[in-house]
């Protein structure tokens, strides 16, 4: 008898043990949160009369400052600055030309004001003109080797841990999780995995042509073109959505007007819908940039004021860096209000 009452008793503490588990520990209790485990709650409880089946469960999260850091500059752009030294190896007739000369100069005052244009025949010169299978490896050995320059560590491991958080619950929740991002579609699928467990084939990004070709050994290969398909920003990003998923989200995360599109989509959604935007408003633990309520300008990564009342108005849920989250990476203390020791 004594050991049956000790068998209940255990099984009672596992199952409020397992219900205490609070699967977004980074998050501070508070609206934000709490729309995030209503929203799973009401779409995954069978007896909800907002249930979504599984096979209907989609959640989309945009990357560059919505799942990792996007300042000082885009991580791509970063990638396709240290390309032009390899470029002006193999093309020495770069060396003289712009905007190739001004990045080989090293000068980040020049380089910050190059214009788009200017980018453009960067990403163009760096991101094409190779195999498919070519440009995984250039891009796997650098962002192995490359690392940020104010904490001194890979980009990879500059990934939000709250937005960590989220994916891991919405997919133990049965929701598929994708990445729709301004960024490079080839470029972001060769860590995609490995740091978000996100597989390549949910991957949609602004993405280049390509041209099936033999190598000179007779292989089959698909040569990467200066053309776009696909330009996943803005509008794109719905549009790519219904042409690579074919169904419209349940949940989406943004965190600039770049995402504004995606986030309309989603809320015109019948049934419960989620649209969520990331806040950078921590100077001291990660940036603090807007120009939304006040927070400085900013080229990369723009949240407007007007996107901000668009939010409040549609009901949107904003998601302030600096209030909702207790911890912005996997590594170092909590948050605190002291600069990093390395600053």
């Amino acid at each position: 008898m004594a050991i049956q009452s000790f068998l209940s008793a255990f099984t009672i503490f596992v199952i409020f043990s397992c219900h205490a588990i609070d699967p977004l520990p980074s998050w501070n209790n508070g609206p934000a949160k709490q729309s995030i485990l209503d929203f799973v709650h009401k779409t995954t409880d069978a007896g909800s009369s907002s249930f979504v089946p599984q096979e209907e469960r989609i959640a989309t999260f945009d990357q560059d400052g919505t799942l990792w850091v996007e300042q000082p500059a885009y991580t791509q752009l970063l990638y396709c600055f240290d390309r032009v030294p390899v470029l002006v190896a193999e093309k020495p007739e770069l060396k003289q030309v712009e905007p190739f000369k001004t990045v080989l100069s090293g000068n980040k005052e020049a380089i910050a004001k190059l214009t788009l244009q200017d980018l453009e025949k960067i990403a163009a010169a760096t991101l094409t003109g190779m195999s498919t299978e070519q440009f995984g490896t250039e891009v796997k050995q650098w962002i192995a080797s490359a690392k940020n320059e104010r904490w001194k560590r890979p980009f990879t491991q500059l990934t939000y841990q709250p937005m960590q958080e989220v994916l891991n619950y919405l997919r133990e929740n049965g929701y598929k999780t994708y990445i729709v991002t301004g960024s490079g579609q080839d470029f972001v699928r060769v860590y995609s995995t490995q740091t978000y467990g996100i597989p390549v084939e949910q991957i949609i990004g602004t993405a280049a042509s390509v041209k099936y070709e033999h190598d000179k050994n007779g292989r089959p290969v698909l040569i990467k073109e200066p053309k776009l398909v696909v330009e996943d920003n803005h509008a794109g990003k719905p549009e790519a959505i219904h042409l690579m998923i074919g169904r419209r989200p349940n949940i989406a995360f943004g965190n600039s007007t770049g995402d504004q599109q995606m986030l309309e989509y989603t809320s015109a959604g019948n049934g419960v819908r989620l649209s969520l935007l990331v806040l950078h408003d921590d100077p001291i633990n990660e940036y603090a940039y807007g120009p939304a309520q006040g927070l400085p300008d900013s080229k990369v990564g723009t949240f407007t004021q007007e996107l901000y009342n668009l939010a409040q108005k549609r009901g949107w849920t904003i998601i302030s860096m600096k209030n909702d989250w207790n911890r912005i990476f996997a590594f170092g203390p909590p948050n605190s209000n002291q600069p990093p020791a390395d600053q």
